[in-house]
C-alpha cells in the first residue's frame, strides 16, 4: 500500500492478522464518517480516531486534506466521530457532529511527519471512555518489543476486504532502525524516529490498513501512535508507522 494508509472504502488501514472486538472493551475507539463522501455502507467510514476528552478525538492529519474530503471539512454537512458502534452497519451507539477540526498546519505528506489532526466535538461523550495519550517522558511504552493493540475498521487483507466489525491486532513496538531501513526517504515517506512510532511484526501478518488511518495503538493503557503510513500491508521488512502521541500531546492539549 502507498503512503499514507488512505482512508477507507470508495477513497484514494480493519486490520490485518487480527480478531473481533468490541467498543465496549475499547469505548476510546471511534470511526469517522461522511456518507455523502463514502456512502452508506459501514455508516459512511473512512477513517478512525481515539477519544481522549469528552469532546476530543485526535485521528490522522491526513484524513482531513482535500484529497480525502473533497474540499475543506467545513464542506462536508455530515461529517461525524461515531463512538460506541462496533457493527458499522448496525446504528448503535451515537454519531456525534463535529464542531471544529484541527489540522497539524506542520504535517508534511512528503515524509508524513506530523500527521495529526485534533476534532472537537459539537456533543460530549462519557468522560469514561476516553482513553490517556501517552506524554513526553513515557519512554517505557515506547521500548522495543512492548506488546501493543492497533484498532481499526479498515482492510483486513490488503485486497479492499473491509470489515464492518471492529478489530484489534497485537503488534510489538519494533526498533526505531528497522523502519529507517524499510523507509529512509522515498515516494511513500521518510521515517523520522522523533515523531514517528514503528511497530508491528518482523516476518509480518499483522498490520494496520487502508481504511484504519487515525486509528489508535495502544500499550500501557495508553494511547501511543495513530495509524498513518507504509508501504503494503503486513509484509514482511515493512512494518507500518504511525504518528507518535507523546511528540504531539502538547498540541492536542492546546487545540482540544
Amino acid at each position: 500500500m502507498a503512503s499514507p494508509k488512505s482512508p477507507g472504502q470508495g477513497a484514494t488501514g480493519a486490520v490485518i492478522g487480527g480478531a473481533p472486538v468490541s467498543t465496549q472493551q475499547y469505548p476510546w475507539a471511534v470511526a469517522i464518517s461522511s456518507r455523502s463522501r463514502y456512502g452508506t455502507t459501514r455508516s459512511g467510514q473512512f477513517c478512525a480516531g481515539a477519544l481522549v476528552g469528552p469532546a476530543t478525538v485526535v485521528s490522522a492529519a491526513h484524513c482531513f486534506t482535500p484529497a480525502a474530503l473533497g474540499g475543506d471539512w467545513r464542506q462536508v454537512p455530515d461529517l461525524r466521530v461515531i463512538g460506541g458502534r462496533t457493527d458499522l452497519s448496525g446504528a448503535g451507539g451515537r454519531e456525534v457532529p463535529v464542531r471544529k477540526v484541527w489540522v497539524n498546519p506542520a504535517y508534511d505528506p512528503a515524509t508524513n511527519n506530523g500527521d495529526v489532526a485534533v476534532v472537537t466535538l459539537a456533543q460530549r461523550l462519557p468522560a469514561s471512555a476516553a482513553i490517556p495519550m501517552a506524554k513526553p517522558g513515557d519512554s517505557a511504552v515506547y521500548r522495543s518489543g512492548t506488546p501493543a493493540k492497533v484498532l481499526g475498521w479498515g482492510d483486513t487483507t490488503g485486497l479492499g476486504t473491509y470489515s464492518s466489525t471492529l478489530r484489534a491486532a497485537p503488534v510489538e513496538v519494533l526498533p526505531d532502525s528497522v523502519c529507517q531501513k524499510a523507509y529512509p526517504g522515498s515516494i511513500d515517506g521518510k521515517y523520522l524516529s522523533g515523531s514517528m512510532v514503528c511497530a508491528g511484526e518482523l516476518t509480518g501478518g499483522r498490520d494496520s490498513c487502508q481504511g484504519d488511518s487515525g486509528g489508535p495503538l495502544v500499550a500501557g493503557q495508553r494511547l501511543i501512535g495513530l495509524v498513518s503510513w507504509g508501504s503494503g500491508c503486513a509484509e514482511a521488512g515493512r512494518p507500518g508507522v504511525y504518528t507518535r502521541v507523546s511528540s504531539v500531546s502538547g498540541l492536542v492539549g492546546q487545540h482540544s
